[in-house]
């Protein structure tokens, strides 16, 4: 008793095209045909195909039940590879559910940690844009600290105005606010150093955390907006970089 190609894949509960794979990729050897050209397939066929397709079901790779060879022995170090594999899955999935239970409990935005993401709600666009950015690029203390400084919402009438600052603003206007703007940044700095200085445990490094950064302010905050960040540094660092003496610092109004 032969069977067909049709009629083997019916019997194995298969598609004539995963038998034809099968075939294509060494996993089933080729029949003897007969005189008409069709394809005899036998029982030792059949039995290879039940244990290709039960194995592939189980979420073994072809590829490693090729390697198996045609041997029809218990496959006991396959099937404890792909058992710990599974387990890394599962506990995988399980932590990403507990994150979107998280999520749409919270209605908070997906690119952003579930810790943070209720905080980062009254976020403009480029702030919150900017914070995704940052979750890349800080370390362990850095992304605690962001966590700190996303609950500390202040308020603080000079970041208002600096959201709300149109790119073609005069330079009166970004120097006035830039005066305003830089004691509330430089009480940031200081409550928060690890925001600023991402590089110290940066899982990226030193050098592209702050390409990264820089990259990010760039594109996210328009040249007016940028102006009034070069100007609050200048008026806290310098010129140079280095921290000013006490009368180089503008005062709180």
């Amino acid at each position: 008793m032969t069977w067909s190609t049709r009629q083997l894949a019916e019997l194995a509960g298969t598609s004539v095209r995963a038998v034809r794979h099968y075939h294509d990729i060494g996993l089933l050897a080729e029949p003897e045909r007969a005189s008409n050209g069709y394809k005899r397939y036998g029982v030792a066929h059949l039995l290879r195909v039940l244990r290709i397709k039960r194995l592939a079901d189980l979420g073994v790779p072809l590829s490693q039940i090729a390697e198996m060879g045609d041997g029809e022995g218990f496959p006991r170090d396959a099937l404890q590879t792909l058992d710990a594999e599974l387990a890394t899955t599962i506990e995988r999935l399980q932590r990403i559910r507990v994150e979107l239970a998280l999520i749409l409990r919270q209605g908070t935005h997906t690119d952003l940690p579930p810790d943070i993401g209720p905080a980062a709600q009254v976020l403009t666009d480029a702030d919150r844009a900017f914070t995704v950015i940052l979750t890349r690029v800080l370390g362990p203390s850095g992304m605690g600290a962001l966590r700190d400084l996303l609950n500390d919402q202040r308020d603080e009438p000079a970041t208002a105005e600096f959201d709300n600052l149109p790119a073609d603003a005069d330079e009166s206007t970004r120097a006035e606010l830039a005066e305003r703007l830089a004691p509330y940044v430089d009480e940031l700095t200081s409550q928060y150093p690890e925001i600023t200085a991402p590089a110290t445990d940066s899982p990226v490094g030193a050098k592209r955390a702050a390409e990264t950064v820089g990259k990010a302010l760039r594109d996210l905050y328009n040249p007016a907006q940028i102006d009034v960040l070069v100007k609050v540094n200048r008026l806290l660092y310098g010129p140079d970089g280095q921290p000013p003496g006490k009368d180089r610092r503008p005062g709180p109004g």
